[in-house]
């Protein structure tokens, strides 16, 4: 038995085609994962599944129902987990529960909710406090309230560390009933061996449907398939570094950080934090969510003031003189923080004029970026408007414009597919041979590889640091994720 049955539905959007006639069915009381790039169509399907949108053509059957004349009947059959963390963070845990328990018009008996989710302790804690992990928890379990028939979670697992993932899909697995069904949207290949079924869309079409298996018994193999089967990925030299024009320096160690501590309260987010990183090589911070990357990274930009300690940019103390060390460095903020009602050429008009660069050279500059990342399409698109993906792509270029000496990048590929991730490190590979110095966080342990060395951060502390080599033999481990939770369990792993 199906529990969504589609034939020949698609949806435009102006002149882009959103879903481009597709027909398929999503079998009853299994989790079936949506596989897709960036733009791929797989927000779009998930919309109209459940009545948030309408098609221009093709019918749609969910849960026996009619979402675009039964919308009300549908809606509460069904749990829905937005992409966007969806709760109100000015409400507390427990407030948010309460909201949309009197939403579904369901019990406000949370007990079992909060133990699963592990959020007993923090129930009294505001939202908007919480690290991504904890979000992502609390959105669960008020998607999960009224045991729905039918979970639609799109892409839940953005921005959360492995361990944090795996805890995701195990509370999913362990809060369902064999009759419920899930649709789990994700960019992260290798979450497609945690589903029955996976559906694979490129560009609007369905490209693959069936068990995970029948393209690769293992996570390469997988990846490689579906690559091939969007088209194939060639890597080519990135023309970001091709005329960059660095800032020369005599300081050894181009940026520092010394005994950085940030203190909430009682609490310390970062304790003693210290580090020295030379000219050209590219530094990972890892950790767990809410282990102190973020806030480190905002200290080391003069964003917050450190509670004790400092931190030095191209040897500029950035208590001293914030301004002048600033203008050595590109910050790309985990979250997407550039002007949502600007368009993608407004967004870089305004940034190269913050960064000073002189009105005669600014259109040519504005140009060569527009071609580096590929804005032809979009660069008239307001950014808020754009996929997660290219909002990443304009976070870094906006980053770059200025042709900064120092690059810190929170977290810049998360949620972005997987050929995308690549272009992302030819452009820091080739920057970093370039000379320019960049600190990084990334929740994707494939990426760590790429760093000449890694602080792996827990607790606001660093309980290791090393090339990856060195790292994965300090505990025995053949991959950057088996390091990741083999040293996080010996710190006594997992997030508070």
């Amino acid at each position: 038995m199906n529990a969504v049955e589609i034939k020949n539905l698609t949806k435009n959007f102006g002149n882009i085609i959103a879903i481009d006639n597709i027909s398929l069915n999503i079998k009853k009381g299994q989790i079936t994962g949506l596989i897709g790039a960036d733009a791929s169509g797989k927000t779009t399907l998930m919309r109209l599944i459940i009545g948030l949108l309408l098609s221009d053509k093709g019918e749609i059957s969910t849960l026996e129902l009619n979402p675009r004349a039964q919308k009300e009947a549908v809606t509460a059959c069904i749990g829905y987990m937005p992409q966007k963390f969806g709760m109100y963070e000015d409400l507390t845990v427990k407030e948010n529960l309460d909201l949309y328990a009197d939403l579904k018009g369901v019990s406000h008996d949370f007990e079992k909710v909060l133990t699963f989710t592990n959020l007993t302790k923090f129930q009294n804690r505001l939202a908007g406090k919480l690290s991504g992990g904890m979000k992502q928890k609390l959105g669960l379990a008020c998607t999960l309230l009224g045991s729905p028939e039918l979970l639609i979670l799109d892409e839940p697992s953005v921005g959360v560390d492995p361990i944090s993932r795996r805890e995701l899909i195990k509370l999913v697995k362990d809060s369902i009933t064999e009759n419920t069904t899930v649709l789990w949207s994700t960019a992260y290949l290798d979450e497609a061996q945690n589903f029955d079924e996976a559906i694979i869309l490129d560009k609007g079409k369905i490209i693959y449907q069936g068990p995970h298996q029948k393209l690769g018994d293992t996570n390469q193999k997988f990846e490689e398939k579906v690559i091939e089967l969007m088209g194939g990925y060639k890597e080519k030299e990135s023309e970001i570094a091709k005329d960059y024009n660095i800032k020369n320096t005599d300081v050894e160690f181009v940026v520092e950080a010394d005994d950085l501590v940030k203190k909430y309260g009682e609490f310390y987010a970062v304790k003693n934090n210290t580090f020295k990183i030379r000219r050209g090589e590219i530094f990972g911070l890892l950790g767990p969510n809410g282990a102190g990357k973020s806030t480190s990274f905002k200290m080391m930009c003069g964003l917050s003031t450190p509670t004790n300690g400092t931190a030095r940019i191209m040897g500029v103390d950035i208590k001293k003189n914030p301004t002048k060390a600033r203008s050595n460095l590109g910050y790309m903020a985990q979250k997407f923080s550039l002007y949502g009602d600007l368009t993608v050429l407004e967004n870089l008009r305004f940034f190269a004029g913050v960064y000073g660069i002189p009105i005669l050279k600014r259109k040519k500059r504005l140009d060569e970026i527009i071609k580096i990342f590929n804005f032809e399409e979009y660069q008239d698109i307001m950014s808020k408007e754009l996929p997660l993906g290219i909002k990443q792509r304009l976070s870094m270029a906006c980053a770059l414009i200025h042709e900064p000496a120092v690059l810190f990048l929170d977290e810049p590929t998360s949620g972005v597919d997987i050929i995308g991730r690549k272009e992302f490190w030819t452009h820091i590979n080739a920057l970093s041979k370039k000379g320019v110095t960049v600190l990084v966080t990334t929740h994707f342990m494939d990426e760590a590889e790429y760093c000449d060395r890694i602080s792996l951060f827990y607790n606001g502390e660093t309980v290791a640091i090393g090339t990856p080599d060195e790292l994965k033999k300090s505990v025995n481990a053949n991959s950057m994720e088996e390091t990741f939770i083999k040293i996080l369990e010996k710190n006594q792993g997992g997030e508070e």
